[in-house]
């Protein structure tokens, strides 16, 4: 009993991560290009602190990532010698439609993508591609106040039939919106959206999730008409919620936070919008405009997968004497006294990674699908660049072991696992580079210093070892 044949085993990553070349072959500028390093990263990204484009002083990590654009076919080479059969990554729209509000796509990023995805084919890897990961078209932030605007709608739906049909036959899996429920914590990072001092915050963002929503399903359709073999998939920032103690008000506060958390997937998997949101809007006077259009739309159009992130499990409690936090994905938590943490405070939990999984599996009956789970990690080479990672392959076999007892033993239906991320890139809540996930060091700095050289840590040859025997031999 183990992983089935075909599970799909791979590594995930993000175009504003990643790529960089920023300005190169007709890109324009998105909303993830101008969230700087340092201490004003978080105002901006959470829509507080507003910004027209780069700033004086500033360091902007996405402008170089770690230079996918330039080194692909090396990168892509290093995870086919790792036996990868699925590498997720993402799609920048800027470099597709520069300003976002085009009628006519840019060749030139078409062609880069095209290019990269017949890279992949050559090794028998399948790209699995998110068409939005945080990525917003600043032009779209600045002329039509990002998501707030039904008429990205509009704009989405062009993107997606111009990828759909350039790509057709070269991408089967494809996401729609990365972590879809990082918009509630993260508003300009995660949909492009500024909230100005006036509006109602709750009133904003939720009609930006439905504009979301309603794009999410539309691609589905638009998909499906086009070639029905493609599966389209939703993500979901995930992570079980426990109480921290068995009074019933902190199980009722963990249930409740769970289900705030749930409510994305639950329109996109089901359809309709669930009767404790709707009494919850109503409860707090928040109003969506909601067309008939819309709805049949969301009915018709349910995402064929659920994916999602797993780095960590969260605890909650109603009692203010418990104050004692933890760091995890944009999420606050409470503290598990008995969970061990990463060095950026990131509580380890891999049964919590099987908990998610069951629950998710049980709420939805819908293949899942793990995009991301992995070990942020100060990483010291030797004077060859070779780090003895030995940490990253301690909490891999734990959390893989986890996953394949959700397989084998639950009954969990999982397509595949794509760790993030293979290689090592610039953080997205930190912006630095010194916090690594990669079984390949790259050589920079997070200032942008170094040669970008690319050398295989001692988990490199773990993880290849792992993908060969299918996920059974994890020592």
């Amino acid at each position: 009993m183990g992983f089935p044949k075909g599970f799909l085993w791979g590594g995930a990553t993000a175009a504003n991560q990643y790529e960089g070349a920023y300005n190169v072959d007709g890109r324009g500028l998105a909303n993830v290009d101008v969230i700087p390093h340092g201490q004003d990263r978080w105002p901006i990204a959470m829509g507080v602190k507003h910004v027209d484009g780069f700033m004086d002083g500033y360091y902007y990590p996405a402008q170089e990532g770690v230079r996918f654009y330039e080194n692909y076919k090396e990168d892509i080479k290093l995870y086919a010698e790792m036996g990868f059969g699925v590498f997720r990554l993402s799609i920048a729209w800027s470099r597709i439609f520069p300003n976002g509000d085009e009628t006519q796509p840019n060749e030139a990023g078409l062609k880069f993508y095209e290019d990269v995805f017949k890279e992949c084919k050559k090794y028998g890897i399948e790209p699995l591609v998110t068409i939005t990961h945080f990525d917003c078209p600043l032009h779209l932030t600045k002329e039509y106040g990002g998501w707030k605007n039904r008429q990205l709608i509009t704009f989405y739906e062009r993107l997606v039939r111009v990828l759909f049909t350039r790509y057709k036959g070269l991408v089967k899996y494809w996401l729609t919106f990365n972590e879809i429920n990082i918009i509630l914590h993260a508003p300009f990072m995660g949909a492009g959206l500024e909230i100005t001092e006036g509006e109602d915050k709750q009133q904003q963002l939720y009609q930006s999730i439905h504009h979301e929503l309603v794009a999410s399903a539309l691609a589905t359709k638009i998909a499906h008409e086009i070639d029905p073999e493609i599966m389209v998939g939703c993500m979901l920032a995930a992570g079980s919620t426990y109480a921290f103690t068995p009074n019933p008000n902190d199980v009722w506060d963990a249930y409740k936070k769970d289900r705030s958390n749930y409510f994305f997937v639950d329109v996109q998997a089901r359809g309709v919008y669930p009767n404790y949101a709707l009494r919850d809007f109503e409860l707090k006077g928040i109003h969506i405009d909601i067309t008939e259009e819309d709805k049949e739309l969301l009915a018709n159009n349910t995402v064929d997968f659920i994916s999602f992130s797993y780095y960590s499990s969260k605890v909650t409690s109603v009692d203010p004497e418990h104050t004692a936090k933890a760091k995890g994905n944009m999420f606050e938590s409470l503290k598990n006294p008995y969970l061990g943490a990463s060095e950026w405070g990131w509580q380890i939990d891999p049964l919590g990674f099987r908990i998610t999984m069951n629950a998710l599996y049980d709420r939805y009956q819908k293949p899942l699908f793990v995009v991301e789970n992995g070990l942020g990690a100060v990483d010291k080479p030797d004077a060859n660049g070779y780090v003895e990672d030995d940490y990253r392959i301690s909490y891999m076999r734990d959390h893989i072991a986890a996953m394949r007892d959700a397989v084998s033993i639950d009954g969990v239906d999982l397509l595949g696992y794509t760790m993030w991320g293979p290689i090592d890139l610039v953080s997205a809540s930190t912006g630095e580079m010194s916090k690594r996930y990669g079984f390949v060091y790259v050589d920079r700095d997070d200032q942008g210093n170094g040669t970008y050289k690319r050398t295989p840590k001692k988990s490199f040859n773990w993880y290849k070892k792992v993908i060969a025997s299918n996920g059974e031999d994890l020592d």
